[in-house]
């Protein structure tokens, strides 16, 4: 099976996503096709040995869309801007001729030889302007399907038929209206581009962020290279003020880097030698000789924009509903319309003893219009007052907004389904080492015995572990440099494997290590509780100070942990350490409930045994262990600091590893469905409102078609209130 992405052009409604999804979907070889209308993006999986691309894209352009292959952002955004001034050049010719007709209606021109006029003016608009809309509206019926331009096609062209109807036979001419329906509905389509491109631009900002060339350093030489002939190895030189072409570690120089962009963080972040850096942030000081280690779809940010695509791909449950709804509901609009009509005809006294109750309050209707006209009149606005579109958008454009709201603060959501199951998780299960804490031993405490200082016993510990690679080792030597103590020069040193090392200073025997080795030796310590790693100091077998080591608490652990709290979240820690540890851990965390000695395969059934009792799971862990829990639990969040597979097996990722994180993706994830139940709400409320009336015969079919187009504009606007929504903790 493969995977690929691509753009279809020619997009107006849900109805237009049903009716890809369902051809392309039937075709042999293909697994899946999920098209956003929001973005215009298809998502498909298929089997390229049974069917070849080139066929999906004739299935697809047999429907009257265009599909293309993605293209770069600047060529997309070309296209756009041409098919964008189209648009704006029919809307231009459509009200060009529209004004006229509304001037004449104002001046009471329905006197004789009006209808001529009326005809006239309303034909541009209806078959120059519109000519679009009735082509896809032609096509989805030759396919035996409905979509939006189906309303507006038949709406449009029914109203200047009564036009021509209106020379023979005694009935009201609705030409003018059906010009009016195109203008209006050109505005619409105008407007919800608009404000599209706002809900994209979170997405459209980081895909451009990346650079064209680089500085390659080669044999001595500086040379500029275009990003795409990069090899994994080469040698970037990168000046203050540069983007920094791709992702690579620090081989040379020292400099601050702003990742502003992929971690929301404002504060530049120190580099070094040994440091790694991403692609498309900007070095501000020194100069720095990068080591390429990724490039293009393996680089950070190009992981960025895929898990943003994909949780803009995929589909919240409650959207199934909407699904459901819009796949029915153009050919239903159509039989209503139909039912109206004959229903006014049939039933003419009933509907227009109605008619009076009304007057009062709308001004366009006429208690003196004839039956017939009364009967097109209210068949019209059924035709155009529905809104598929509505309901198409309400939850993609939520997604967008929101997911462009994360990526900018760190947050990145991988699926949409978390986005509503987020709502319902009570307890939030944190891995202990590398989640709550930083993953790596540091020196918490160093007491020296009577006879010497801290300084005097950090510098011999410090001498001693220099000539060890252990982890624990190097964490001395860390804390030595970090204090400015310089490591005493140590002689004849020796390392025995999980007890300790030895070595002399002068005529001094030193040993370091832990409480059964020293008492194996003949030292006596009094034993410490084992809620950290214990090195003892002896020199000349007396003990002279003593080292702990543990794996420290993350800075913002404690306050992140009393937020959740304060959210009404159940808080359980999960730990592979021993009892006493871990409860040493959970009480500076400030959590409660502690799992203590689990080892990794138990994890995944810790979290089963949790939701075997009925609670809702978000899983919080880094590393390559923690991935199984993270795809059982009910929202995987991985802190991005950790490994690619936790990252890979994750619902939402926590780029900047902040634990206040947590907080602000379950407060982003239901803003975001909050938002997508209010769409969906608005988008039914306005449809079961507004089609009653329309049989009734209460709405004019151009107020009707600017209720649509606003009904859509609506949505959007209501996502795009998602930016106000205050994340902070």
């Amino acid at each position: 099976m493969t995977d690929t992405h691509f753009k279809i052009s020619g997009l107006h409604c849900a109805g237009c996503v049903n009716n890809i999804e369902k051809t392309v979907g039937k075709l042999p070889g293909v697994a899946k096709i999920r098209v956003d209308l929001a973005t215009g993006t298809a998502w498909l999986k298929y089997e390229p040995q049974t069917i070849p691309l080139e066929q999906i894209f004739d299935a697809i352009a047999d429907l009257g869309f265009t599909p293309k292959v993605d293209k770069s952002t600047a060529v997309e955004d070309e296209e756009s801007q041409k098919a964008f001034k189209a648009v704006r050049l029919r809307l231009i010719v459509a009200w060009a001729f529209t004004l006229p007709l509304i001037l004449m209606m104002i001046a009471g021109a329905h006197r004789h030889g009006a209808n001529r006029w009326e005809l006239l003016l309303a034909a541009p608009v209806i078959f120059w302007s519109g000519l679009n809309t009735h082509r896809r509206a032609l096509t989805a019926a030759l396919h035996f399907q409905a979509n939006m331009d189906t309303l507006i096609s038949l709406g449009s062209l029914s109203a200047w038929l009564t036009g021509w109807l209106a020379l023979v036979f005694p009935i009201v001419s609705f030409s003018m209206a059906g010009a009016m329906m195109i203008g209006f509905h050109l505005i619409g389509r105008y407007l919800e581009t608009l404000a599209k491109s706002k809900t994209t631009s979170a997405l459209k900002k980081l895909i451009s962020l990346g650079v064209k060339q680089a500085h390659v350093l080669a044999d001595g030489q500086e040379k500029q290279v275009a990003l795409e002939d990069l090899q994994i190895g080469d040698i970037l030189l990168i000046k203050p003020g540069e983007k920094i072409p791709t992702d690579g570690i620090i081989i040379q120089g020292q400099s601050q880097v702003d990742e502003s962009l992929v971690t929301g963080e404002s504060k530049p972040v120190d580099k070094s030698v040994g440091s790694d850096v991403i692609g498309a942030t900007v070095n501000q000081q020194g100069s720095l000789q990068v080591k390429v280690n990724k490039l293009g779809e393996d680089t950070f940010l190009a992981c960025v924009v895929k898990l943003m695509q994909e949780c803009q791909m995929s589909k919240v449950p409650i959207q199934e509903l909407a699904d459901k709804v819009t796949g029915w509901f153009v050919p239903a609009i159509l039989a209503i319309s139909v039912l109206t009509l004959s229903a006014w005809l049939l039933f003419p006294v009933f509907f227009q003893s109605l008619l009076p109750i009304a007057a009062s309050l709308f001004p366009w209707i006429n208690p003196e219009m004839g039956a017939v006209s009364q009967a097109v009149f209210a068949a019209l606005a059924v035709l155009v007052i529905a809104c598929p579109c509505a309901l198409g958008l309400a939850t993609p454009t939520a997604l967008l907004v929101g997911s462009g709201m994360g990526a900018s603060r760190g947050i990145l959501i991988r699926k949409g389904e978390a986005i509503q199951t987020m709502g319902e998780i009570n307890t939030v299960v944190f891995d202990k080492t590398g989640t709550l804490t930083y993953g790596r031993p540091q020196v918490t405490r160093l007491i020296a015995y009577p006879g010497y200082s801290e300084e005097q016993i950090l510098a011999i510990a410090a001498g001693l572990e220099a000539f060890s690679e252990h982890y624990l080792a190097q964490a001395i030597v860390a804390y030595a440099e970090e204090r400015k103590i310089t490591p005493i020069p140590i002689e004849d040193f020796h390392a025995l494997p999980g007890q300790g090392v030895t070595g002399k200073m002068g005529d001094n025997r030193l040993l370091l290590g832990n409480y059964d080795w020293l008492k194996q030796q003949g030292i006596t310590v009094e034993r410490k509780p084992a809620e950290q790693t214990l090195a003892i100091l002896a020199i000349d077998n007396k003990p002279a100070g003593e080292i702990y080591l543990g794996d420290t608490l993350r800075d913002e652990a404690f306050d992140a942990i009393t937020t959740l709290k304060n959210m009404g979240l159940r808080i359980i820690m999960l730990s592979g350490d021993n009892q006493a540890t871990a409860l040493a851990s959970a009480r500076q965390a400030g959590i409660d409930e502690v799992i203590a000695q689990v080892l990794p395969a138990d994890k995944v059934n810790k979290i089963k045994e949790l939701q075997s009792q009925g609670a809702k799971v978000a899983m919080v862990g880094d590393g390559i262990n923690d991935a199984p829990a993270l795809t059982l639990a009910d929202v995987g969040i991985a802190i991005g600091v950790g490994t690619d597979i936790a990252i890979a097996s994750s619902d939402i990722t926590l780029v900047r590893g902040d634990l206040h994180g947590v907080a602000q993706a379950i407060k982003l994830s239901r803003a975001i469905f909050k938002k997508i139940e209010q769409n969906l709400f608005w988008a039914f409320f306005y449809n079961l409102i507004a089609i009653p009336l329309a049989i009734l015969g209460w709405l004019h079919p151009v107020i009707a078609e600017i209720a649509m187009a606003l009904s859509s504009i609506n949505v959007i606007g209501n996502s795009l209130r998602l930016k106000r929504v205050a994340l902070d903790v």
